[in-house]
């Protein structure tokens, strides 16, 4: 139901323009009231010069007082105006900051997306170069196992390995020369007749080691079977390394 604006005892609020508006026809109207009692017949004692004085006075009051109102009325729309104007300039500076804002903050997430994006794809990167250089590891690791045949050059040739490893002097030939005079290249060779086996140590072996011999000089790396073909003849070269210096300098019994 529409409000009831005409309850007694109360009045619509005048703003300041009506407010102008009412005194500016009050003064019109006291102007004219002024002017109607202005005696107009000859019986007065006043003068036709005195009266066309009093109407031409009163007609300038009355331009005057409406002059004064105009004026007012004037400067009271401008205001309102000029108040409406600042309004506005808030009310788009207020829109215009709250754009900045929104697009501030959608800029900030758009750059914190993009840093994430960039330090989740390094990592991936960092994983597969990891990945890899492992495989690749692997790959060169596998590469580098050596096979070696297993007979009497696959032996020598995987000895030599091992010696060079351990800083153990010898040559191919120097090998080769003492493992046929001493067994001739049998890996079960056994010596039951000198000396050695009289005290109860037979020589054994390629390059015929007594057991002592075998456990003092061993590679480590290599079998503990002093009838291993690898582990005989890499503990034997050890052994002439120490006492003559190398396998190669041996042409006998040593």
């Amino acid at each position: 139901m529409p409000k009831n604006t005409t309850t007694p005892g109360h009045s619509p609020k005048l703003t300041k323009t009506h407010k102008l508006s009412i005194a500016g026809v009050a003064a019109l109207g006291a102007a004219a009231l002024a002017f109607s009692l202005v005696p107009g017949n000859a019986g007065t004692t006043t003068s036709d010069a005195a009266s066309s004085a009093q109407v031409a006075y009163s007609d300038q009051q009355i331009k005057d007082v409406k002059a004064s109102v105009t004026d007012q009325l004037a400067g009271a729309d401008l205001k309102t105006q000029d108040i409406a104007a600042k309004k506005k300039a808030a009310a788009d500076a207020a829109k215009k900051a709250a754009a900045k804002k929104t697009a501030d903050a959608a800029a900030k997430k758009k750059a914190a997306a993009a840093a994430a994006a960039k330090k989740k794809a390094a990592a991936a990167r960092t994983k597969e170069q990891a990945a890899s250089r492992s495989t690749t590891r692997v790959e060169v690791e596998t590469v580098a196992v050596k096979t070696y045949a297993n007979n009497l050059d696959g032996w020598i040739r995987q000895s030599l390995d091992i010696m060079a490893k351990n800083g153990i002097p010898g040559s191919y030939d120097g090998l080769y020369r003492n493992i046929m005079r001493e067994s001739t290249g049998n890996p079960n060779a056994i010596n039951g007749w000198d000396i050695n086996a009289q005290n109860g140590t037979p020589s054994i072996g390629l390059l015929q080691v007594i057991q002592p011999t075998f456990t003092a000089y061993h590679v480590v790396g290599t079998s503990t079977n002093i009838y291993n073909p690898v582990a005989n003849i890499t503990a034997a070269a050890n052994y002439a390394a120490d006492k003559y210096g190398s396998i190669d300098n041996v042409n006998g019994a040593y």
